[in-house]
């Protein structure tokens, strides 16, 4: 792995990747999460992907790509933790697999650095047509999150326990935002984004070199762009938690054949990137694999759930519990479940649990390496907590973990928020 700064907040990370025949350059750019600018930013790549100056019409973009053997671009934003990420990326195989000897690199990056810094705008303005038609997708993306009722009980969840700090921002922005956002408000997104966001160049299985020289020259045409006082890049918010609170229980009525429970806990910390393997261990442990005791226990010998998980955000510093259940069993899964909690810090855990835990994540891991976007997704995460350890050790530091260590884990986390989607409950706003 080769990790290089080209100049302040903006980096470039390079893997060979031999054992792929395509190559996958993203470019990232990372800003605070921040409530007045979460749905232009949720907007924004939804009307890039549409196209560039140079290439404006879709159809054509498509064919483009399609005679570049059908290589892939894709513009997305996501959050990680509480700090917003819009990526552009671009996929194909590489050059020396080229039927006609054509330089594809050099194809992937106009596409590529056009998407990201040239984009399809007239008079300081994204063309109305294109912005009203992602407007409606973008509300119907948010309308439709009732549909799934395992998604919206946890997401349900997260809001009440988030409130409005920046951990509780909606990956989706918000609806009542979005006839206020202008053609004219989302090139300004746009520019505070090429501007002030932090830039992790990722390449994989190319050469890096044409990807500096290109990303270099592109930041210095944005800096004509850049008011006075600009700030590059705008710090990120750290990693937080939430504080201990009294355990807030809520109750949604849905008109559904199956209720919905999920929990959240705070460690009221945030957990040091030291102890994370062991966090993994544990939660593999609880509610992450076949083997473990939600799964092994909750689900299978009580019969409580269809089914039972456990996960835990680090940059959020909290750990969510979800869980369908037949309506009647929902104060008996719940019961179930802090029992089971209960006995990972005080009843016995067998070595044989704790390898079987152990072998599930190795071989994850070990999956890691099957795919760019795979490689892709482990370097961002690694990048977003400060560290760049490689899966080979991380499964070292999953060999050292202990019982200990896992009963440590555990107790660290206080529930917080307990939702409900229950048959003719209470609402509780």
């Amino acid at each position: 792995m080769y990790r290089k700064e080209l100049m302040p907040g903006v980096m470039l990370t390079q893997m060979d990747a031999p054992a792929f025949k395509r190559c996958r350059i993203s470019l990232n750019f990372m800003l605070p999460g921040d409530r007045s600018t979460a749905t232009a930013c949720a907007l924004l790549p939804m009307v890039m992907e549409r196209g560039y100056a140079g290439c404006p019409d879709m159809t054509r973009l498509a064919r483009r790509l399609a005679r570049l053997y059908g290589a892939g671009l894709s513009v997305y934003g996501g959050m990680i933790g509480p700090n917003r990420v819009i990526t552009i990326s671009i996929s194909g195989i590489r050059n020396e697999y080229a039927v006609g000897g054509e330089d594809l690199l050099a194809e992937y990056l106009e596409l590529l650095f056009g998407m990201a810094f040239e984009p399809d705008v007239a008079d300081g303005a994204f063309d109305a047509e294109a912005v009203e038609i992602e407007k409606d997708k973008l509300y119907e993306l948010q309308q439709s999150e009732i549909n799934d009722k395992r998604l919206y009980c946890l997401r349900q969840a997260r809001r009440k326990f988030y409130g409005d700090t920046v951990g509780g921002l909606e990956k989706y922005g918000y609806a009542e935002d979005l006839d206020d956002l202008t053609p004219q408000a989302l090139y300004n997104a746009w520019r505070t984004m090429v501007t002030t966001a932090r830039v992790e160049a990722v390449v994989l299985g190319t050469d890096a070199q044409p990807v500096e020289t290109r990303l270099l020259a592109a930041l210095q045409r944005v800096d004509e762009l850049c008011a006075a006082g600009t700030q590059r890049p705008l710090p990120l918010h750290p990693p937080y938690a939430m504080p201990v609170q009294p355990v807030a229980e809520y109750a949604e009525p849905v008109d559904a054949v199956q209720g919905k429970l999920a929990m959240v806990f705070t460690m009221d910390e945030p957990l040091p990137h030291a102890q994370l393997s062991k966090m993994r261990l544990a939660m593999a442990l609880l509610g992450g694999t076949p083997t473990s005791r939600l799964f092994m226990n909750v689900r299978e010998k009580q019969s409580l759930c269809y089914y039972c998980t456990s996960g835990f955000i680090q940059l959020g510093g909290c750990m969510h519990i979800d869980s369908g259940v037949e309506f009647e069993n929902t104060e008996k899964a719940k019961q179930a479940i802090l029992h089971e909690i209960d006995e990972l810090i005080h009843g016995e855990i067998s070595e044989k649990e704790m390898e079987d835990a152990r072998r599930y994540l190795c071989s994850a891991l070990e999956s890691v390496g099957d795919s760019l976007s795979g490689l892709e997704n482990w370097t961002m995460s690694e990048i977003s907590r400060g560290t760049m350890d490689t899966p080979e050790q991380v499964a070292q530091q999953l060999a050292e973990v202990t019982v200990q260590d896992v009963r440590e884990m555990m107790r660290k986390f206080h529930l917080s928020v307990v939702y409900v989607l229950s048959r003719g409950g209470k609402c509780d706003e």
